[in-house]
């Protein structure tokens, strides 16, 4: 050590320790919230209980299936939400709940046939015709229109709510038009008062108005057609693509009518 060449030093003097302190994600910690768990109804999971046949074990796992088939649909995995509601579906096939959600799931996913069948039978299961325009419309997709007429019929007898029955008429007439008989379907449509002006309409009635537009526009009538598209427009601008129709009809976009002023504002009195 006596020959090394820090022989004989002394070293410098530490310099004194600061502690640095390194500033947390305040933010990111504040958004940072727990996952909430996806939990089905009461009433619909107790039902799956009653309904299935077997162990305590597989009974709570058809639960989370149905849990998960849920959720799926809702995240609008259709195809995920389909083959889940499927199994809980072959396992409980008398829970209505269960047949809706993979009836809606079917459908959404296009597969007509599946989704008449589980639609079909949450139809029997409860009598509520609900779903039947979308039955129609699975046997319009399919070309069967014998189908499509016979359950309009069986909807008209169940006593549907007006929206019900709105829908279910837009899909028989649109049946008839894909089969060229254009004259039946706007008569259906003009008898349930799709060409009436509202001035306050609702939902119901702009969808009238937009597939009646539709048929008259496939029937070679632009001018009705032209009509019928503004009023949707004028109603709910963005609803569907009436607006893309309009100018492809050689219409430009309608403006709304404003009630005209019979009081000039200056002369107005102010308390």
């Amino acid at each position: 050590m006596e020959s090394t060449h820090s022989a004989g030093l002394t070293p410098d003097p530490l310099s004194e320790w600061v502690e640095e302190v390194r500033p947390t994600r305040a933010a990111a910690l504040a958004t940072a919230k727990p996952k909430v768990k996806y939990a089905l109804p009461g009433d619909v999971a107790a039902e799956v209980r009653r309904a299935f046949i077997g162990t305590a074990y597989m009974r709570e796992k058809m639960v989370m299936t149905l849990t998960r088939a849920a959720e799926a649909y809702d995240r609008k995995r259709y195809e995920e939400a389909l083959r889940l509601g499927r199994t809980v579906a072959d396992a409980t096939p008398g829970v209505a709940s269960v047949r809706e959600l993979t009836g809606l799931a079917a459908y959404r996913a296009e597969r007509w046939n599946m989704a008449k069948i589980h639609l079909s039978a949450h139809f029997t299961i409860t009598g509520d015709p609900e779903h039947l325009p979308l039955v129609m419309d699975c046997d319009r997709a399919s070309r069967r229109y014998r189908a499509v007429e016979k359950n309009f019929a069986l909807l008209e007898e169940s006593e549907p709510t007006a929206e019900v029955l709105i829908e279910g008429r837009i899909v028989m007439a649109s049946a008839w038009a894909d089969q060229q008989k254009y004259a039946e379907a706007i008569e259906l449509l003009t008898r349930a008062g799709g060409t009436k002006q509202l001035r306050n309409p609702s939902f119901r009635h702009v969808r009238l108005w937009y597939a009646l537009a539709d048929i008259f526009d496939r029937a070679g009538d632009v001018t009705s057609a032209r009509e019928l598209f503004a009023r949707v427009v004028i109603a709910e601008p963005e609803a569907y693509d009436a607006a893309a129709r309009l100018a492809e009809l050689g219409a430009g976009a309608p403006r709304k009518n404003r009630k005209r002023r019979t009081t000039s504002v200056s002369k107005k009195k102010v308390d």
